[in-house]
């Protein structure tokens, strides 16, 4: 039973993260979206650079953004700021994840892209996790900044 309430209380604080999607790729914004409505979470908004990304950081718990936004090279910056400012746990999606390969401060990690469904529901959960103080499994996919 004590299990079963703590699944319960984990499934019922996964829903409250509420996730920015940070993309300047409309199509792939709109995939994640659904990936993470589908899981019964919120999405903050879709933002594709980083006037927009600010703008919506108050509302967000999570955030997956590119690398490559409309407004140029971004990420990274704004990335550092959605983490230090605002206390989102930060995950960077990206095609070249050799730019931040060293690591972005206050950021958790990196996925290559594409990024599949499940792997996005692996992600969200893990975040979620560690927002609360739980012990969560690193998703294979992501290399984990230090």
């Amino acid at each position: 039973m004590a299990t079963n309430v703590v699944r319960r209380w984990q499934r019922d604080d996964l829903m409250k993260q509420r996730v920015l999607i940070v993309e300047d790729e409309f199509l792939i914004a709109l995939d994640l979206g659904a990936t993470v409505e589908g899981m019964g979470m919120q999405v903050a908004g879709l933002a594709n650079d980083r006037e927009q990304a600010l703008r919506l950081a108050p509302s967000a718990d999570i955030a997956f953004v590119d690398v490559n936004l409309a407004d140029g090279p971004t990420g990274p910056e704004l990335g550092r700021r959605l983490a230090e400012e605002y206390g989102i746990a930060v995950v960077f999606m990206t095609g070249n994840p050799e730019t931040v390969a060293d690591g972005v401060k206050g950021a958790v990690g990196v996925v290559q892209k594409p990024v599949m469904p499940s792997v996005v529901e692996q992600l969200v959960k893990y975040l979620a996790a560690r927002r609360a103080g739980m012990f969560a499994v690193v998703p294979a996919q992501m290399t984990v900044f230090a």
